[in-house]
């Protein structure tokens, strides 16, 4: 059980904790030796055995040299191979720290694999020495990596959507197990360009729901979308239900975060938007209880926003963003990514959440 913490700054309602941040890229091993961990990012979160678990977005790449630019990908879909550049090559650009140009093809600077973190206290975090603790792309659709997943708890199965990188698109895949061990892949369930995707806890009406985010170019936007299914596989009867707000601290792009919490009002969700400077601060929507894709309510300002100086400094900085809480009565404990860069945690009341909407 986590005891609420005091907050480190008073200008939204987040209540940071004071041991922030909680994991760094310093703490975790690379995969293998010749890669080196770039960043850590954005975990989904669980409860499990008596613990409290995070699956952390590590993102590696091979240790650079003077003059040369290196970066790896999936070869025949599950084989690593690393690709190098001359930094004065005449078709590299890299403007983008999150992306490698050669000429007309795109790669990202780093691949991401998804790993376990358990913890007795909420706090203090360790890879779990009882089982693998890496889950790494594999397919034809994650040669670039898989990134940022949720984790929706539905009776005694564990379902994990995740964002599925590869030169066909960004990709929502799915996969669900009971052990933490053995794990059933189901593919892809939301085809390119879609992300941040988060699965309901519980059907309502008799089917279940998700949020999810399509992009739209010159039409539409990146706007959070919801979509319902018979069997957690296909998705149907899509629909567009919170956009970006002009002018707003979520102007440039809106995404879901975890699965949202059920509460005597409605369905409370947590999201991130960014405005045209990208930065990313955190709000929350209020979905009706038996209609979730009618929105009763919608943060007019953040309830979180990048204060502190690990929020603001990074590999992409003036970030908070989070797809993995747990909720426990009146407490929501939020984990997040900070700076795209590493993880730390905070507490929120959902009552003052709530509040804050009206």
């Amino acid at each position: 059980m986590i005891s609420k913490h005091h907050a480190s700054k008073a200008s939204t309602l987040a209540n940071r904790f004071p041991e922030n941040p909680i994991l760094t890229p310093s703490q975790v091993r690379p995969s293998r030796e010749d890669m080196e961990v770039e960043c850590i990012l954005n975990p989904g979160v669980f409860s499990y055995a008596g613990k409290t678990w995070l699956l952390v977005r590590v993102a590696e790449r091979p240790k650079q040299e003077n003059d040369w630019i290196s970066f790896p990908v999936l070869e025949d879909s599950e084989h690593l191979i690393v690709k190098r550049y001359r930094r004065d090559h005449p078709d590299l650009d890299l403007s983008d720290p999150r992306i490698i140009r050669v000429g007309s093809s795109f790669y990202l600077t780093t691949l991401s694999h998804l790993r376990l973190f358990c913890s007795s206290d909420g706090v203090h975090f360790n890879e779990p020495d009882d089982r693998p603790s890496i889950i790494f792309p594999h397919g034809v659709h994650e040669t670039f990596g898989i990134e940022d997943c949720r984790v929706t708890t539905m009776g005694d199965q564990f379902l994990l959507t995740y964002t599925a990188v590869s030169e066909n698109g960004v990709a929502v895949g799915c996969m669900r197990t009971t052990d933490w061990v053995h794990f059933e892949r189901l593919g892809l369930i939301m085809p390119p360009h879609n992300k941040d995707c988060a699965i309901f806890g519980e059907p309502v009406n008799g089917l279940h729901h998700c949020l999810h985010r399509p992009s739209g170019i010159d039409l539409g936007g990146n706007f959070i979308w919801m979509a319902e299914s018979p069997d957690l596989v296909h998705w149907g009867n899509h629909r567009c239900i919170a956009r970006t707000r002009a002018g707003q601290w979520d102007e440039a792009r809106v995404g879901a975060g975890a699965a949202p919490v059920k509460t005597s009002e409605g369905w409370l969700e947590i999201y991130h938007g960014a405005d045209k400077h990208h930065r990313y601060c955190l709000g929350a929507l209020l979905l009706d209880a038996n209609q979730p894709y009618r929105v009763l309510a919608r943060s007019r300002l953040p309830i979180m926003t990048p204060d502190m100086d690990y929020e603001q400094k990074g590999f992409f900085g003036n970030v908070v963003f989070t797809n993995g809480h747990i909720a426990e009565g009146d407490l929501l404990t939020m984990y997040y990514g900070a700076s795209d860069t590493v993880i730390c945690g905070a507490t929120f009341s959902i009552r003052e959440i709530l509040d804050s909407l009206k």
